[in-house]
């Protein structure tokens, strides 16, 4: 069901809020989670695995989301609102990583266990625990990979982003490059790397559309662009679509991450030469898990788990471990 929204949100950042059950029953464990969107595949992935988990563990599950990627507002408004309705442990990938703390903070003094999925906070110590993918190394396969493929080319890259500031894109980007074998930060950095080979940068926010615009923009300025690293695969959806458009998509190549489904079909398909592969079931099956003990024990989970990451590849190349889209195919986005 839906439920109505706190005064402190506004319609610009209004949040979709569900129950997964038609009332709270007394002594069930309530845990919610707070996505970025509720439209992006790996998000919605990662809400049916924690549907499925707390049906399995009898727990009540809450559900919300932001409108888009970025949405701090909407995601504050979520955490009020579950914080009133009685859950004990919030799961939530955060839009923002910094100005959600306030929120979690408030909610942290109330006895709510609160666990980041597949972004961390910055600083990462807000939370009491991350479950995600190691987003550096998951970069950092993928740069290894397109490096390997274009077998000592000149190169010229184009980095579709996330926006600035957030640590999964830099991230992701910064390990992208470490593992092209480019000068790049460390993982410990949000800012952006951009060594000489980058001859474009560009926000997406991890969305199609934009990724598209993005791809559109970069071949303006620089035509000669042979490599593209995306933040995610709707992202790399949209290049594609750009490079099909200039009649260049078989002559540069994608490389992302995330792993699901389609993104693997389009792998397959050779749209994407390779991506890496995340487990946002996994995530979110950890979090519930680990919030039905909480309600039982009132023991806390701990610091920063590893839930895996895959290279799934169209071709293999000399030197880089890899899968094929087969395994990706078995493993998309399910448990490791």
């Amino acid at each position: 069901m839906r439920t109505a929204l706190p005064a402190t949100a506004t319609a610009a950042a209004a949040v979709l809020f569900t129950l997964a059950s038609g009332a709270l029953a007394a002594g069930e464990p309530v845990i919610g989670l707070i996505t970025k969107t509720d439209t992006n595949p790996f998000f919605v992935k990662m809400k049916e695995g924690a549907t499925e988990a707390a049906k399995a563990k009898g727990a009540v599950l809450m559900s919300a989301a932001g409108k888009k990627d970025g949405d701090n507002a909407g995601q504050v408004a979520a955490i009020e609102n579950m914080v009133a309705k009685g859950a004990k442990t919030i799961l939530i990938t955060p839009s923002d990583a910094k100005a959600i703390i306030p929120a979690i903070k408030k909610a942290q003094d109330k006895g709510v266990m609160v666990i980041a999925l597949d972004s961390p906070t910055d600083p990462a110590t807000a939370v009491d625990a991350l479950f995600a993918t190691n987003n550096y190394k998951a970069g950092e396969l993928i740069g290894a990979y397109a490096k390997a493929a274009m077998a000592g080319k000149a190169v010229k890259i184009a980095t579709l982003d996330l926006f600035p500031g957030h640590p999964v894109g830099a991230q992701r980007h910064n390990g992208f490059l470490k593992g092209y074998g480019l000068q790049a930060a460390d993982a410990k950095s949000n800012e952006l790397s951009k060594p000489a080979e980058v001859v474009c940068m560009a926000d997406t926010h991890g969305n199609q559309a934009e990724g598209q615009t993005a791809m559109e923009n970069c071949l303006q300025k620089n035509p000669d662009i042979n490599v593209v690293y995306t933040i995610n695969e709707p992202a790399a959806a949209g290049a594609f679509n750009a490079l099909k458009k200039a009649g260049k998509d078989k002559s540069v190549i994608i490389v992302s991450v995330d792993g699901g489904c389609q993104g693997v079909k389009d792998v397959a398909a050779g749209k994407i030469a390779a991506t890496s592969q995340q487990y946002p079931l996994k995530m979110a099956s950890m979090g519930v898990e680990a919030g039905v003990e909480y309600a039982k024990s009132g023991k806390k989970v701990a610091g920063y788990t590893d839930t895996g990451v895959t290279l799934i590849a169209g071709k293999a190349v000399a030197g880089v471990d890899s899968k094929d889209t087969k395994v990706g195919t078995d493993l998309c986005w399910g448990a490791k």
